[in-house]
């Protein structure tokens, strides 16, 4: 790992264990992928400011005892009728879409970023919320209370289901079942736990997933290899990300992290005596690479 990642690396593995809430601040290290001078301090007074004008007309509109369809109403004109916010559909794939600085300024995004601009106003402005790890679609449950003092956060009842993606509509659950099967296929089957509030890590792992798959697939692989160092920085003893920590480095011509990083996996790599053929034909593929990877670095000796 160079200087660049491991100084990343360590912010971003810092900044998800700092208590507290905050969801921007490493959002923004997650964006410094694409802009590595980013400046987030005019990011987190954009977010500052939004807050205290959602704030404002939640008062306005709503009043203290307004029910918690009508705060969330408040906030959903203000986001996505006064600011303008919208689901990126036309260009879902730009990684622009899960950087925070472009989704504040172009003020358009994908699900999970999205998601986390209405959390991070929504808190600001005094409404409790948090991120759902829904499969294939991320979401927003809106509290009553803060998440600490809900006794089942796993259940729809405490809150509200909200899809910032598609202008804060208001989802119950038979609108999960739906977007379950539209995202997971007809035969996936619903349950209450896909709607448990997920944590920062969790949060910042999925949207790191995303940026991978959008690099590999643009063949951006210095940019790739730059996010599986930050997944493995969160998550590190993801076997999946070494193995494609070290196949990006094989790609990108860097025979020897390549060969360290797959001989680690083969090495820790246990399969369950379960694996179907395309599974055993990868594990082989790999034990190829490692032998043409020895064989490489023997013929620079």
């Amino acid at each position: 790992m160079d200087r660049r990642a491991r100084g990343l690396a360590d912010d971003l593995s810092a900044a998800a264990d700092d208590p507290g809430l905050d969801l921007a601040s490493p959002a923004l290290l997650v964006a410094r992928i694409e802009y590595p001078r980013l400046d987030p301090a005019p990011y987190l007074e954009r977010l500052a400011a939004m807050g205290v004008a959602a704030r404002a007309r939640l008062q306005a509109a709503s009043g203290t005892r307004a029910s918690l369809a009508g705060r969330v109403a408040a906030l959903n004109q203000y986001l996505f009728d006064e600011l303008g916010f919208f689901g990126n559909r036309e260009r879902y794939e730009d990684p622009r879409n899960s950087c925070l600085n472009e989704v504040l300024d172009r003020r358009t995004g994908i699900p999970i970023t999205l998601s986390l601009v209405y959390i991070e106003v929504a808190r600001r402005a005094g409404l409790a919320s948090e991120g759902v790890n829904f499969p294939g679609h991320f979401l927003v449950r809106v509290l009553e209370s803060p998440p600490s003092l809900v006794a089942a956060p796993s259940a729809l009842s405490p809150g509200l289901i909200v899809d910032p993606f598609h202008g804060g509509a208001i989802l119950d659950e038979q609108d999960c079942r739906l977007l379950l099967n539209r995202h997971v296929g007809e035969d996936a089957a619903f349950d209450p736990n896909l709607l448990s509030p997920a944590t920062r890590r969790q949060i910042l792992v999925r949207m790191l997933l995303n940026l991978k798959r959008l690099y590999v697939r643009m063949r951006s692989f210095p940019q790739a290899r730059l996010v599986t160092d930050l997944l493995l920085a969160l998550s590190p003893s993801s076997l999946p990300e070494l193995r494609d920590r070290g196949l990006l480095a094989y790609h990108l011509n860097d025979f020897n992290a390549a060969l360290q990083d797959l001989e680690e996996y083969l090495r820790l790599f246990r399969p369950s005596g379960e694996e179907d053929d395309e599974e055993k034909r990868e594990t082989q593929q790999l034990w190829e690479h490692v032998k043409a990877l020895k064989r490489r670095i023997a013929s620079f000796n």
